[in-house]
């Protein structure tokens, strides 16, 4: 008999730092609320199907990365003329929580690429391994390694720092 996958403790445990995710990924706190509520609930409605409950953080961490993608895309379609980029507002209290760095970082991560601000915010937000990294984006190790690289260079000169 296999072991079914306990979505509520993976919830407990993980769902704070899911949201984090999704809320770089999107920019605004109740849409990624959202991507990880459903990324959650179609985990628990298809619980029965995962063969290995070991992998089923792995799994909630990619359909949470496959919600913003699509989040995205809908927001492009939608929004396909020419408006200039704005930076989601700040609250005061988050603001005071943060401090100018790394509001900074924050905003010239929204320069990256898609898949280096994904590899980026997976290795330096989430704390994962390359390995972790690679299973969630669905890429080799090597190539998460190399996406970090790359965006931690295009990072840094984004922010206007010397090499």
């Amino acid at each position: 008999m296999s072991e079914r996958v306990d979505v509520a403790t993976i919830f407990a445990e993980h769902h704070v730092g899911l949201v984090r995710l999704a809320l770089l990924m999107v920019g605004d706190q109740a849409t990624a609320e959202d991507v990880v509520q459903d990324a959650f609930a179609r985990t628990h409605a298809g619980r029965a199907r995962l063969r290995d409950p070991g992998k089923a953080l792995t799994y909630v961490r990619s359909a949470v990365l496959n919600g913003c993608r699509s989040v995205l895309r809908r927001r492009a379609t939608v929004f396909r003329r020419v408006v200039p980029y704005e930076p989601p507002v700040w609250s005061a209290e988050s603001a005071a929580l943060i401090g100018e760095e790394r509001r900074a970082v924050l905003l010239a991560m929204r320069e990256l690429p898609r898949r280096q601000r994904e590899a980026l915010t997976l290795r330096y937000y989430l704390d994962l391994t390359d390995q972790e990294i690679a299973e969630t984006m669905g890429i080799s190790v090597s190539t998460a390694r190399s996406t970090i690289a790359r965006g931690l260079a295009a990072l840094g000169r984004v922010l206007g720092e010397d090499s």
